[in-house]
């Protein structure tokens, strides 16, 4: 099957208080997926189409929410009404430029984005690509974590490609066997697995950034890259076998967040316009490069 050019991202945008340099905050919107989708936006073409698709309430700031993701030419009709819900809060904290954040989204809509089956296989329909996180996991109940991967299973089988990062953040889940096995068993329904080599060897254990993609490869994935921040890093991928590629240095860092969702965001928008593996690896921290040199999640890299 022939799909248009067309994305789907799946998970939670977020309120983001972000400090500024004066030490006052800065509101913005932001979350993993999203700035995937946001940077994705930035780097593709006009003709590719990016939808979002999560939960938002009927509240004043989720219609903000839902302006402003418009505003950035990114579609909202994948994103779910949910009465009696509204948008989560996170604020960054920075040292040195590596961030920490405390969340607020108890009673964020976007834990109910797989409630309606229906709804979710209607919005992964005639994608090209979709992706998704481990935080977009991490937010759902056990049963919507289900419907989420079977919807995906289906899409795949008919056709989608399926990204993947694991973005582990442990005090999301009751405890570490219950991510490290949603993540495992996401993973085995991606084409492209996104981890961070830090984050895998402190959960799975993996020594090397080899073992991690030995054990993503053993899942089924036919593409894995392995982030590991100022390192080398080292991606496989079924038809063109093993790189590694030692990125730019970054000398003047000032704020980590979304490195990786930015990363993932380069790499993907330079394998859909047909770049090999090395290439796209370098676009991916080219990008990754301009936004942790500013303050944010989401920043101009056009400018």
């Amino acid at each position: 099957m022939t799909y248009p050019q067309a994305i789907l991202s799946i998970g939670e945008c977020m309120v983001e208080m972000a400090p500024r340099a004066d030490g006052a905050y800065q509101r913005s919107f932001a979350g993993d997926s999203f700035n995937t989708a946001w940077y994705l936006r930035q780097v593709l073409a006009s003709d590719w189409s990016i939808d979002y698709c999560s939960g938002a309430g009927t509240d004043a700031i989720s219609a903000e929410m839902l302006a402003f993701i418009a505003g950035a030419g990114i579609g909202t009709q994948n994103i779910r009404p949910v009465e009696g819900r509204t948008v989560g809060l996170y604020m960054i904290s920075l040292d040195n430029g590596e961030r920490s954040f405390s969340y607020w989204r108890s009673h964020s809509a976007a834990k109910l984005l797989a409630e309606d089956r229906d709804f979710l296989k209607a919005a992964v329909s005639d994608k090209a690509l979709i992706v998704f996180s481990g935080i977009t996991l991490a937010i759902l109940s056990p049963e919507h974590r289900a419907t989420l991967l079977e919807v995906l299973v289906d899409a795949r089988a008919k056709g989608a490609r399926i990204a993947f990062d694991p973005n582990m953040r442990l005090r999301l889940w009751p405890d570490a066997p219950t991510m490290t096995g949603a993540i495992t068993a996401a993973a085995a329904v991606a084409d492209i697995v996104l981890p961070s080599f830090d984050e895998d060897s402190q959960s799975f254990g993996d020594t090397t950034p080899q073992e991690t993609i030995a054990r993503y490869r053993a899942g089924g994935a036919l593409t894995v890259v392995v982030k590991n921040g100022a390192g080398r890093i080292f991606a496989w991928d079924s038809a063109e076998g093993t790189v590694e590629v030692q990125p730019h240095v970054v000398s003047d860092v000032i704020d980590t967040t979304a490195a990786g969702d930015s990363f993932n965001a380069g790499f993907l928008a330079a394998r859909l316009a047909g770049k090999s593996l090395g290439p796209a690896i370098e676009a991916g921290a080219v990008l990754s490069g301009k936004v942790i040199g500013q303050r944010g999640a989401l920043v101009d890299v056009l400018g």
